[in-house]
């Protein structure tokens, strides 16, 4: 028996990846709204309903909006926006962080991580739960990412070579200056950590591919752990994990010319960690698919576990 799956937002970037992934699939049936009906709020309720699990692919408000409509005890949600994150009656779907695989499984309300906390979350939960990090570390962190991300008016913008030159979009552009992006909730929560981190986005001029930085000093430390240390760490915690992968100690074979190539996991659902540094520095470096791991990737993964099926199954590991 096939599980129906409804699309809420199927029109926009997340929404169509994962149509199109999971239209391959013969153990799944897609409930279907006409074009013309997607913002009518009965036909939502009726499918919402209707369906086994379904996707929120939407922003935040509108994505509160449906979670209200959902009456069915027997339909699952997994939200590809911001709206649950940190809610304590959602599971938050990243399962290669402790114990929450099973969560995840047995979930009625799972929430994918966002883009930028997702690698924020793997390259430091590992050493806060081991002590390495402090739970008081003053973070910073930043990310590179394509402008993919921005969604569709972000896509159309970049994609508008008039505009797009106009605007002087070729060149990155720092965001969320103010220190307010709206991962940040999130990535302290699922961190542990006891203070927001000090977070700094760049969009940049190419489509998809994110990477995220995290420096640290060993003198803050609280045993004045080593960049070797760190690596020995994040490669035990994901030793057995298919879509975390710490990459070599001595990494010079996967840069280019010393340069560190971002879009090397795209079209996967493949995140890579590199720890990188000398002395009283490290750097973690973790890069990965803001359409993949990030987005849909994630959200297809989250949903064959609760699913009880090949937790790989339909995504590329590399």
């Amino acid at each position: 028996m096939r599980n129906t799956v409804f699309i809420d937002g199927q029109a926009g970037t997340t929404g169509l990846k994962i149509r199109e992934d999971l239209a391959k699939r013969t153990d799944i049936e897609l409930l279907q709204i006409d074009d013309d009906k997607r913002k009518d709020t009965d036909e939502r309720r009726k499918l919402l309903n209707e369906a086994d699990i379904v996707f929120f692919c939407l922003p935040d408000a509108a994505a509160r909006e449906s979670a209200s409509f959902v009456t069915n005890p027997r339909t699952r949600i997994i939200d590809a926006s911001t709206a649950f994150r940190t809610d304590n009656d959602w599971v938050y779907g990243l399962p290669e962080i402790h114990h929450q695989r099973d969560r995840i499984r047995s979930a009625s309300r799972v929430s994918v991580p966002g883009c930028h906390a997702t690698g924020l979350i793997l390259s430091l939960r590992p050493l806060i739960d081991a002590g390495i990090v402090g739970r008081d570390y003053p973070v910073t962190c930043s990310t590179v990412t394509g402008y993919s991300g921005a969604g569709k008016s972000g896509i159309a913008e970049y994609e508008n070579l008039t505009l797009a030159a106009a605007k002087q979009l070729n060149v990155p552009r720092h965001y969320s200056l103010q220190r307010n992006h709206k991962h940040i909730p999130e990535m302290q929560l699922l961190t542990g950590l006891t203070y927001e981190p000090s977070f700094t986005p760049i969009k940049a001029s190419y489509k998809q591919g994110i990477a995220m930085s995290v420096p640290l000093f060993s003198r803050l430390l609280p045993s004045k752990s080593t960049a070797r240390d760190i690596h020995d760490v994040l490669s035990e915690y994901y030793a057995s994990e298919r879509f975390v992968q710490v990459m070599p100690f001595d990494s010079d074979a996967h840069l280019d010319d010393g340069h560190f190539l971002i879009t090397a996991c795209n079209n996967t659902n493949r995140l890579e960690l590199f720890v990188f540094g000398h002395d009283d520095k490290i750097n973690i470096m973790a890069r990965y698919d803001n359409l993949g791991k990030g987005a849909s990737g994630a959200a297809i993964q989250n949903l064959n576990l609760m699913l009880g099926c090949d937790e790989g199954y339909c995504l590329k590991e590399r």
